[in-house]
C-alpha cells in the first residue's frame, strides 16, 4: 500500500498521484470548480495523513478520503452560497472604508519592486524583522539583503515622490 509519503507497499493507493487526480476530476465533476475541488482533495488527504494508522488498519482508506473530499466542496458550496443569498439580501457591506491616495500610490510603487526588493522589504519594513532574520528566510546573504533594501528604497523614493507630485498638481489644479 502506498502511504502518503509515498512508500511503495500493496492495495488501492499504489499510484497516488492517479487516484488524486481521479478524485480531483470527481470532486470536479460535482462542484464544476476546478480550484475547488483541487482544494478539497488537497485537504482531504492532508486530513487522511493525519489518521493514516487508523485508515489503513480499517481497510481501504480512499473511499474515506472521497468522502471527506466531497463533504468539503459541499460545505464550501454551501457558505458561498449563504454569503451571496446574505449579499443580494442586505447589498454590500455600507462601511468598507475606501483606500487612500497614499496606500494606493504605495501598493503600485511596491508592484514596480523585483519580487525579491519586495519582498525583502515587506518582511524588513512592515514585519520589522532585523536584515539577518530576512536573509535566514530568503535564503539570501546579509549584504543580498540590504543590496536589494537599498535598491528599493531608491526605486520607492521615486516612484512615491512622482505620485505624490502627481497627487498634488491635480488638487492644486481641482481647486484653483
Amino acid at each position: 500500500m502506498l502511504s502518503p509519503s509515498g512508500r511503495r507497499g500493496n492495495g488501492p493507493l499504489r499510484s497516488r498521484s492517479g487516484t488524486a487526480k481521479r478524485m480531483v476530476a470527481t470532486v470536479y465533476a460535482m462542484t464544476g470548480d476546478l480550484a475547488e475541488a483541487e482544494d478539497a482533495v488537497q485537504e482531504a488527504y492532508v486530513r487522511a495523513w493525519q489518521r493514516w494508522p487508523r485508515l489503513i488498519r480499517d481497510g481501504d482508506p480512499l473511499p474515506w478520503a472521497r468522502t471527506v473530499a466531497m463533504r468539503l466542496a459541499i460545505s464550501t458550496w454551501r457558505r458561498t452560497r449563504g454569503r451571496l443569498r446574505a449579499h443580494f439580501r442586505h447589498g454590500p457591506q455600507a462601511d468598507v472604508p475606501e483606500l487612500s491616495a497614499d496606500r494606493v500610490a504605495l501598493v503600485v510603487a511596491l508592484r514596480e519592486l523585483s519580487p525579491d526588493q519586495r519582498q525583502a522589504v515587506i518582511l524588513h519594513h512592515l514585519l520589522d524583522l532585523p536584515v539577518e532574520q530576512v536573509a535566514r528566510e530568503t535564503g539570501a546573504s546579509s549584504g543580498a539583503v540590504r543590496t536589494r533594501l537599498s535598491r528599493a528604497s531608491r526605486i520607492l523614493g521615486e516612484r512615491l515622490a512622482e505620485a505624490d507630485s502627481a497627487f498634488t498638481s491635480k488638487g492644486v489644479a481641482g481647486h484653483g
